[in-house]
């Protein structure tokens, strides 16, 4: 008999004895808490400091609500998990929590792409950046990032909602596709097609975009004269391109390890982890202290709040 989408999947043991249960609890409350100060902190820097107010940043703040939404589909459930020591979760909760950790993966991957056309276009074309990075051409460049995800996400998840699960355990620590569909008995080949499909466009296509972005700004910066204008270009695609490697390395090998059978089940947690751990965590202290615009922007953003608690509490 297949289970209906109130029963319950169990989730992959964390592992944690009672001794050590309490520790991690703190240490995953707090990891979560960072994430989410650091993120809103560089969203409300960009969206309070209007000298940020430009494509680059508009951009970039994307990238924060992306990581609290991949952060907050994680975190509330393990730390639940931890408290009751119940790895159980409805088969409904569980393709709620898969979309949006989809929804961020990919939505991250899109953002940074997107983000690359705009220093390709920044350092390439500066003569014809303002007329080409219009406000309408930034809303759409935005509305297109998120209705992508959004369509690509919502398939994945319908086509996998066609199937009723006839295991009850999940080999992951969080519930995603490729283990969701491992519970299923029945011919997934539609499934298998379209996520390789998926794979393919967004990790493969972002890939090819960036890079060929970065080889021309860095056509560009080598032939260029000015060469502080070229350094300064190159350290703010340097600290692009390095969350963008790392996120893409992270995200395909972990795809990989679920196709491959002789892959550690313990390795493909820990790197299904660090997607959601990492990123989160890295992607606003990178950006925050190597781009000097935003790192004046949150000193004076700081300074400003300390000066308003020093007058309310004289």
């Amino acid at each position: 008999m297949y289970p209906n989408a109130s029963s319950l999947l169990t989730l992959e043991t964390l592992g944690l004895s009672g001794v050590t249960i309490y520790p991690a609890f703190v240490f995953a409350t707090l990891t979560y808490m960072l994430i989410m100060f650091f993120n809103l902190l560089l969203l409300l820097v960009i969206a309070l400091t209007k000298k940020l107010h430009r494509p680059m940043f508009i951009l970039l703040i994307n990238l924060p609500i992306s990581d609290m939404t991949g952060a907050t589909a994680l975190f509330p459930q393990l730390l639940s998990s931890m408290v009751t020591q119940n790895r159980q979760i409805s088969h409904s909760a569980c393709m709620a929590q898969a979309f949006l950790i989809h929804f961020y993966g990919t939505g991250n991957l899109l953002i940074l792409t997107a983000m690359a056309y705009d220093r390709y276009v920044a350092i390439c074309s500066p003569l014809k950046y303002n007329a080409i990075m219009t406000p309408n051409k930034l809303t759409s460049i935005v509305i297109a990032v998120w209705l992508m995800n959004f369509l690509l996400i919502v398939t994945l998840i319908l086509l996998l909602a066609r199937f009723k699960s006839c295991r009850m355990t999940i080999v992951d620590l969080y519930c995603n596709n490729p283990s969701l569909l491992k519970t299923v008995c029945e011919d997934t080949t539609v499934n298998n097609i379209f996520g390789l499909m998926l794979t393919c466009l967004v990790q493969g296509g972002s890939m090819l975009l960036v890079l060929y972005s970065y080889a021309q700004i860095l056509r560009t910066c080598v032939m260029s004269k000015q060469t502080d204008a070229s350094r300064k270009a190159l350290q703010t695609c340097g600290t692009h391109l390095v969350v963008f490697i790392l996120l893409q390395i992270n995200t395909l090998v972990t795809i990989v390890s679920h196709r491959l059978g002789g892959v550690s089940p313990f390795f493909r947690r820990l790197l299904g982890m660090s997607i959601l751990l990492f990123p989160p965590f890295l992607d606003p202290i990178i950006y925050g202290l190597k781009t000097s615009e935003l790192k004046q922007g949150i000193k004076m953003f700081m300074k400003r709040i300390v000066v308003a608690g020093c007058r309310i509490n004289p």
